[in-house]
């Protein structure tokens, strides 16, 4: 994980997320399982979800949006991310929430495709707890 961001000036904020998609929480250890496989997210193949922001604009009521390159399955494409930042400890808590098109990225291949059993549209919920780098 890479972040640089300062509320004041957020379209400096940059963010770098490189997810072990070993590591992705559904809910439900049934379906953790069932993520890494092949038709799904395929972790064997492609280990990691990708994010590397290109934008970052402030918007009312003191939210935020990041603009940037998601990889999944060796597939990239364009998201949006609205979020909030607030101040937690010595650092800032991200949080945040976004609809990823899961077929764009050819998650749930074969019979899953039929979105009568597993919808395309899926949201996706992060809240990341960032601190202060070492000096």
């Amino acid at each position: 994980l890479q972040l640089d961001f300062d509320a004041r000036k957020p379209e400096a904020g940059m963010a770098k997320i490189d997810m072990d998609v070993a590591s992705i929480d559904s809910g439900s250890d049934e379906a953790n399982v069932e993520l890494v496989k092949r038709v799904w997210l395929d972790g064997a193949k492609f280990p990691k979800v990708q994010f590397a922001s290109t934008a970052v604009k402030a918007l009312p009521g003191g939210r935020f949006e990041v603009t940037g390159k998601m990889t999944i399955k060796g597939t990239t494409r364009d998201v949006s991310a609205p979020f909030t930042v607030k101040p937690q400890g010595t650092g800032q808590l991200f949080e945040g929430a976004f609809v990823l098109k899961r077929l764009e990225f050819k998650i749930g291949e074969g019979p899953w495709s039929d979105t009568e059993t597993v919808a395309d549209e899926v949201q996706i919920r992060f809240k990341v707890l960032a601190n202060p780098a070492p000096k």
